[in-house]
This record gives C-alpha cells, sequence and structure tokens, in this order.
C-alpha cells in the first residue's frame, strides 16, 4: 500500500494551478498545461485591458484558444485513483500559501513591487508591465545574495570566536599570572614575618642584658657611694670633733690630720660605665640586619610582582652597515658612512635597524633604553618577531612582525598599521620597554617620570627580539636591564 507520504506528493502533482484544488474534469489547452474545466472558463471570462488580447495560459503565458479545451481523460482516472488512495491513507500535506486576495495558489513574484502573485495578480493591469518571474526562478539571484552575506557573516563570526578565544586564553593567562602573584606575597610575607619574630626576640634579648647591665652597675655604683659617703662622713666628724677640743688636744698632729684631709680627693663614680653607655648608643646599629633585611625583602617581591630584568646586548650580525655598535655591544651610533660588515641572511639591508642576541619565547622580560638624539633624528624601540623582513623594504608595524615606538626629536609615535603621533607630559630620553610573551602585551614607560607612553597587544606564536632602529647623525641608543 501506497505510504501517507507518496500518496500526498501524487496528490500535489494533480492539482489546479488555479483553485489550488483537485482537478475536477482537467481539459488540456495548447501549452499542454492542465486545469478544471471549471476554474478555465471563469478565467477565460474575466476582461482585460484590450477585449482583442488573445488568452494566455496562466502559467507559461503562451496564447490558446479559449474554445480548443481538450478532455484530459487519462488524468481524470489518475486523479480518481488518487481520491480512492486518500480514503485509505493518513494525508500528511503542508498547507500552501495562497493569495489572499483571490484564494488563488501564488506561483509568480513580481520584481517592481516585491510582491507574490497568483495567476489572477499577475493578469492585474498593475503588473502588466512589472517584470514577473516564477517563484524559484526570482528567488535564484537572491539566493546568491544570500550565499555572499551568509559567507561574510560566518567569517565575521569566526574572527569574533577566534577573538573571543584568544581573549579567553590572555584571561586565563592572566589569572594564572595573579594566583602565582599572590602565592609569592603569601610566601614572602610568611617568611617575612618568621623573620621579623626572629629578630624581635634577638633585639628584646639584647634589650634584656642592657637592663640587666644597667641594673649591675647601679648596684656597684651605690655600693661605691655609700662607702665614699661613710669614709667622708668619719672625716668630718673626726674634724668636728677635734674642732671642739681644746687648744693643746687640737694641735696635737694637727699637720697630720690636715694633711690627711686636704689629701682625700673624692672619687667621682659614673652610675653608667662609658662601656655600656656606648652599647647603649650602638643599640640601633643591632637593627641594621633587619633594615637590610627589610629591603631585600621589597627588592625582592617587587622582582617576583614585576618584569625579569633582561640581561640585553645587540646582535653585529643583524645590524645595518650604518650603525656602530660599542664592543660591549650594549650601544649603537648612527653613521653615514657605511662599515665593512659582510652580508648574511640575518642583516638588515635597507632599515638601520638591530635586534638583540637571543630572544624570548615565553615569560616577563624588561629592559632600559637611553636615547640620545643630539642633532635630531629618530630612535624606534620595541620588539620584532624572529621571521621580520630583513632585506629590502620594512614597514614597521605589527602586520610585519614589528611594535615598537619611535622616539623623534619633538614627538612620539605608537608604529600599529597607522601611525599615532601620542600626546606625553614630556619628551621621553630612558624608555622602559616591558614584554609579557603569554599575555601578548608589549609596554612602553618613561622611566623618569614613570609616565605610561604605549602599550601594543597582539598573540605571539613565535620568538620574538627585543628591536631597534636609529636614523640621524650623531644618534645612539644604550641598553641595560
Amino acid at each position: 500500500m501506497a505510504s501517507a507520504a507518496s500518496v500526498t506528493s501524487l496528490a500535489d502533482e494533480v492539482n489546479c494551478p488555479i483553485c489550488q484544488g483537485t482537478l475536477r474534469e482537467p481539459v488540456t489547452i495548447d501549452c499542454g498545461h492542465n486545469f478544471c474545466r471549471g476554474c478555465l472558463t471563469r478565467y477565460c471570462e474575466i476582461p482585460g485591458p484590450d477585449p482583442e488580447e488573445a488568452l494566455t495560459c496562466p502559467l507559461c503565458k503562451e496564447p490558446f484558444r479559449p474554445g480548443n479545451f481538450r478532455p484530459n481523460w487519462q488524468l481524470a482516472s489518475v486523479v480518481e485513483n488518487i481520491e480512492r488512495l486518500q480514503l485509505v491513507s493518513t494525508p500528511g500535506s503542508d498547507e500552501e500559501d495562497v493569495c489572499q486576495e483571490h484564494g488563488e495558489k501564488i506561483y509568480f513574484f513580481c520584481e517592481d513591487d516585491e510582491a507574490q502573485l497568483c495567476v489572477v495578480c499577475r493578469e492585474a493591469w498593475e503588473h502588466r508591465a512589472h517584470t514577473v518571474r516564477f517563484l524559484e526562478d526570482a528567488a535564484g539571484p537572491y539566493r546568491e545574495q544570500i550565499q555572499k552575506c551568509l559567507e561574510c557573516l560566518r567569517k565575521e563570526r569566526e574572527e569574533i570566536q577566534r577573538i573571543q578565544s584568544r581573549e579567553n586564553e590572555r584571561i586565563q593567562v592572566l589569572l594564572c599570572q595573579v594566583a602565582t602573584k599572590r602565592q609569592k606575597v603569601i610566601f614572602e610575607f610568611a617568611h617575612l614575618c618568621q623573620f621579623l619574630e626572629e629578630q624581635q626576640s634577638i633585639l628584646l634579648a639584647q634589650l634584656e642584658k642592657l637592663d640587666g647591665d644597667i641594673l649591675k652597675q647601679q648596684d656597684d655604683f651605690d655600693v661605691l657611694v655609700s662607702e665614699e659617703l661613710c669614709r667622708f662622713s668619719n672625716l668630718i666628724s673626726e674634724l668636728e670633733e677635734k674642732n671642739g677640743r681644746p687648744a693643746r688636744e687640737l694641735l696635737t698632729d694637727i699637720r697630720s690630720t690636715l694633711i690627711r684631709c686636704e689629701t682625700r680627693k673624692c672619687r667621682k663614680p659614673e652610675a653608667v660605665s662609658p662601656e655600656l653607655g656606648q652599647r647603649i648608643r650602638d643599640f640601633p646599629q643591632q637593627a641594621i640586619p633587619l633594615q637590610r633585611e627589610m629591603k631585600m625583602f621589597l627588592e625582592k617581591l617587587c622582582f617576583e610582582l614585576d618584569y625579569e630584568p633582561a640581561d640585553i646586548s645587540l646582535d653585529p650580525q643583524t645590524s645595518h652597515p650604518k650603525l656602530l655598535l660599542s664592543e660591549d655591544q650594549r650601544r649603537a651610533q648612527f653613521s653615514y658612512k657605511w662599515q665593512n660588515s659582510p652580508d648574511n641572511p640575518q642583516r638588515f639591508d635597507r632599515a638601520t635597524c638591530v635586534l638583540a642576541h637571543g630572544g624570548f619565547t615565553g615569560g616577563r622580560h624588561t629592559w632600559l633604553v637611553k636615547v640620545d638624539l643630539a642633532h635630531g633624528g629618530s630612535c624606534t624601540v620595541g620588539v620584532a618577531s624572529e621571521d621580520v623582513a630583513r632585506k629590502g623594504e620594512l614597514r614597521l608595524r605589527p602586520e610585519e612582525g614589528v611594535w615598537a615606538v619611535r622616539l623623534a626629536w619633538g614627538f612620539v609615535s605608537a608604529l600599529g598599521s597607522f601611525p599615532t603621533r601620542l600626546a606625553l607630559g614630556e619628551q621621553p630620553r630612558q624608555v622602559r620597554v616591558s614584554l609579557d610573551y603569554e599575555v601578548g602585551w608589549v609596554t612602553f614607560v618613561n622611566a623618569v617620570s614613570q609616565e605610561p607612553i604605549y602599550t601594543f597587544t597582539a598573540s605571539f606564536t613565535q620568538k620574538v627580539f627585543p628591536f631597534f632602529g636609529l636614523w640621524g647623525r650623531g644618534s645612539s641608543f644604550s641598553v641595560s636591564s
């Protein structure tokens, strides 16, 4: 037995294009299309703007003669069989759109009015001079436009997804960095607290010892003073007694008594010995290790939390022949005189640039660049990818693998896709360059005033090198950590 879907499909094939129902008394006209006899008769009765104009097929617009209807008995038999099958099968057809005004099936599309038409609408006077096509033919160009739009939108969506993925990775790296910093802060402060407790115990013990020594010297002082007071009290008593005697007794041994009293000098003891006083005065020196440790702690903490100082030296194998490098390879000066430098694939031949040794494939690094533009000129500092062009013209921009700023006489520019002049508080002469490889940040800061200059955001996939460019007579730069 035929399925409901197949029966429905067959029923769709024997529908009248005018009434959208199953063909009743199907007739065929000259062009070969089939219609219900009644529908076609009513169609022929619709008056047109020109009574003399020949009738045309509602579907293909081929002329036909109104009286030339040929009954299609074979098709009528097929319709009868299909209706019989529909009685014993489950119908399942989708309702098709029909014209709201005429109730006829929509076959056409008017491109001028962007309106969907049935056969009756098509014959209307307002659409006679318009471009009217079958629905599928009219939909073809729009499908192509939609396809192009879809391709563009999908590319935009992929770009947004790529940016989302990249930024999510950057966020995860930053979260990991923050977590690492948190652990380092906790560890360093725990170590510092332990050290401070130890130092507190040491200093309190030393102060306790000073307390004991002061009290001991106080006891010794009290004993000595008591002895002296006793001796002087005895002498005073002896002289008072002598002075109260008669003259004969007073003069007896008077000279020796006076000599003994006159030669008796008072000892002036000190409650605190000079040595103990010096120890008390020198006690702040005991805190010097603590001060030194605190300084080391702060330096270490800042080092752990900040970028790692990079040991930068210039690579003479990459240096343009107009750049004079110092013996320690930490300074470069521009010269109009070409150096006798052998050509090699690593050397810049047109851009007066040079790379540093080593390069980086990860981590957080920082270095200092001191710039001297004595007679004008310019200096470019930043980073460059390993595959940056060494031969021919080099465009200093991220698309070419260069993330840098240019310092010229009186202005500073960020060398992005389009150079941007920066508004700064002062002209930097010392620039600190910092690279966070995983996050993709290249940051420039005025090393003297700590004023931020510019930050690039990139996605590094290969080794990058500190990059330097120089132009102008007498211009130079030097690098350090």
